[in-house]
């Protein structure tokens, strides 16, 4: 007999839903028609077909992938909120899904009434969450408004307490929808060290979110849906990187203005000023094209900020075709970039003895918010290094053969 932990924790098989159409009160009339007759309803929209993934106890997966793609229609599935029209999900634990804070609040009810409501339905014993009240309310950290009922609370308010009720479990798998997208920034970074402080203590995380940091940061694998289908599947770096090169792609595609080069010139930047995101002002590379390998490169730029406040600026180097080789971000180094002056930042990094072997790359810098929860603009510099190719893979790595 298998051991509980050779068996998946998630299994999802084929799974598709299916969604009928009723925009139109011609179209509900044909739906009544068809369900009198028993025919299947020609007016359907697939939202998510043929998706098959397994996730193991202690692992993390993240779902990515435009609006659209069926990210929260698979996670609601999972949830068992909706029932699938094809294949089926297999759960070996107990669950908790973060999909729509505060959905389960009663507006009349104060905070306080509604954290014993709200464990309630997600079936927490009344001793045990007594037992837990004063953790939740310091979480939620609403101060003496945890005594006003729901319906005078901020949209935020609202979250911090479903997010505060929520840590009071201790589920198998957790399951979270665009949790990290909301709040302040405190809030997001107190969310944060929550899910990795369950994760360190084996805790199993199916993550949906739009912020590749957050993707790249907590989870180890990644699932990228286009149009309800799987497109991509694998490490969370490989299947991230594909989905911002595609992503990248496109938007360069949509907002180019006429006349407009497809090369690595400051067009996109110009537009994205002008619409006052944080920008990618300028961005040197040293040397600017090629160098020998094992030589030194750098980078350095400017950026603004719309807000004054200090953005995170992310280096990546990758492959010609796209493959992942390195990243590195000023809010994983803990360093702060150079304040210019009231909305411009000042950014520098050195890789002394670059590793790489010879070929060629490109290094990308990105500029994100300062929660590392958006990116916001993004400039490329091609990359060759020159010398032999006589060894394999990507960079070069110190050996002494014995004999």
């Amino acid at each position: 007999m298998a051991s509980p932990d050779a068996v998946p924790l998630l299994r999802v098989e084929s799974l598709g839903k299916d969604f009928v159409k009723l925009d139109t009160r011609a179209g509900r009339l044909r739906l009544v028609a068809d369900i009198l007759t028993r025919r299947a309803s020609a007016d359907t929209f697939t939202a998510l077909d043929g998706v098959s993934f397994e996730l193991a106890r202690g692992d993390s997966l993240a779902i990515i992938g435009e609006n659209g793609a069926g990210k929260s229609t698979l996670l609601k599935l999972i949830a068992g909120v909706t029932t699938p029209t094809r294949g089926r999900v297999e759960l070996h634990g107990s669950l908790a899904a973060l999909l729509e804070l505060g959905s389960g609040f009663h507006p009349e009810y104060s905070g306080l009434e509604n954290i014993d409501l709200a464990a309630a339905l997600v079936g927490i014993p009344a001793r045990e969450i007594a037992a837990k009240r004063e953790q939740i309310i310091a979480f939620a950290d609403i101060g003496e408004h945890i005594h006003d009922p729901i319906k005078n609370y901020s949209s935020g308010m609202v979250v911090r307490l479903g997010f505060a009720v929520a840590t009071a479990l201790a589920p198998d798998l957790l399951i979270t929808d665009e949790v990290l997208a909301v709040g302040d920034e405190s809030f997001q970074k107190k969310c944060l060290a929550w899910i990795e402080a369950y994760l360190a203590r084996g805790g199993t995380l199916l993550l949906c979110t739009h912020s590749m940091y957050h993707v790249q940061k907590m989870c180890r694998r990644a699932v990228w849906l286009k149009n309800g289908r799987v497109e991509a599947e694998g490490s969370a770096a490989e299947v991230t990187q594909r989905y911002l090169d595609y992503h990248e792609a496109k938007t360069a595609r949509e907002k180019r203005p006429p006349g407009a080069g497809d090369g690595s010139d400051a067009a996109p930047s110009a537009i994205s000023a002008a619409t006052g995101y944080y920008v990618l002002e300028t961005v040197d590379m040293q040397p600017a094209a090629a160098l020998a390998e094992g030589a030194s490169v750098t980078l350095s730029g400017t950026v603004h900020s719309p807000d004054g406040r200090m953005p995170v600026v992310l280096i990546g180097i990758v492959r010609a075709d796209g493959t992942p080789v390195y990243g590195v971000s000023t809010d994983m180094d803990g360093v702060p970039l150079q304040q210019l002056s009231a909305s411009r930042y000042g950014f520098g990094i050195e890789f002394p003895q670059l590793a790489l072997l010879p070929g060629e790359y490109r290094m990308r810098a990105h500029v994100l918010d300062p929660e590392g929860v958006r990116l916001f603009d993004t400039v490329e510099k091609p990359l060759t290094v020159e010398g032999p190719e006589h060894d394999a893979g990507l960079v070069r790595i110190e050996h002494r053969w014995d004999g």
